[in-house]
């Protein structure tokens, strides 16, 4: 491609399990914000299976808020919202509220504050019975962790020591500080998780 569409392989692998995750937890109609959107593969695929809601990408870096933005011209529907910049760290959102927040694949690429951001973020946007959908790899306090989970682990930690595969125990303890209760875990292909949160 010669515009500024960017791909990553993984997103061509794991998109369709996580839509039929998200067609089971999503509300019919409403705003969904999606926090690190990345290439804007996700967000184009989302909202044409899901015509009836409102797809709103974002990303702090503008390489991928590019890419969102050129998907979006050659692919995109209606339904998809042009990107915004968010840095899910950051106390301010430049949106104010929304009908589901998703995040796929950020947890681990990004600092710990990162996380306590998206889940303050969350708390403040979402209603009462909304969903947070989060989609990565993730150590569990009861599970060894697989082989392939554990090398990715170490390359990540190597390239910066503040990434790195997170306990999902910790991330459910961050959430339900911010009125955000675990719903349900979900095993997807390649030792990922998919896991749902509800707003209080």
């Amino acid at each position: 491609m010669t515009d500024a569409r960017r791909q990553a392989p993984a997103a061509a692998r794991n998109r369709d399990p996580i839509l039929a995750v998200l067609r089971e937890v999503l509300p019919p109609a409403g705003l969904v914000l999606e926090i690190a959107s990345g290439t804007g593969e996700h967000a184009v695929h989302f909202a044409r299976a899901l015509p009836d809601l409102q797809w709103q990408p974002s990303d702090p870096d503008e390489e991928a808020l590019a890419s969102i933005a050129a998907w979006r011209e050659a692919e995109g529907t209606p339904n998809l919202l042009a990107p915004l910049r968010l840095d899910a760290a950051e106390e301010s959102w430049p949106v104010e509220s929304a009908e589901a927040v998703i995040c796929i694949n950020m947890i681990h690429i990004s600092p710990w504050a990162s996380t306590l951001g998206l889940m303050a973020g969350a708390g403040r946007l979402l209603p009462a019975g909304a969903p947070l959908v989060l989609y990565g790899p993730y150590r569990r306090r009861d599970h060894a962790i697989e082989p392939g989970n554990a090398a990715f682990d170490e390359d990540l930690r190597q390239r910066n020591p503040d990434w790195g595969l997170r306990l999902l125990e910790d991330v459910v303890q961050a959430a339900a500080a911010q009125g955000l209760d675990l719903e349900r875990v979900t095993a997807m292909p390649a030792n990922n998780l998919c896991v749902v949160f509800r707003k209080r």
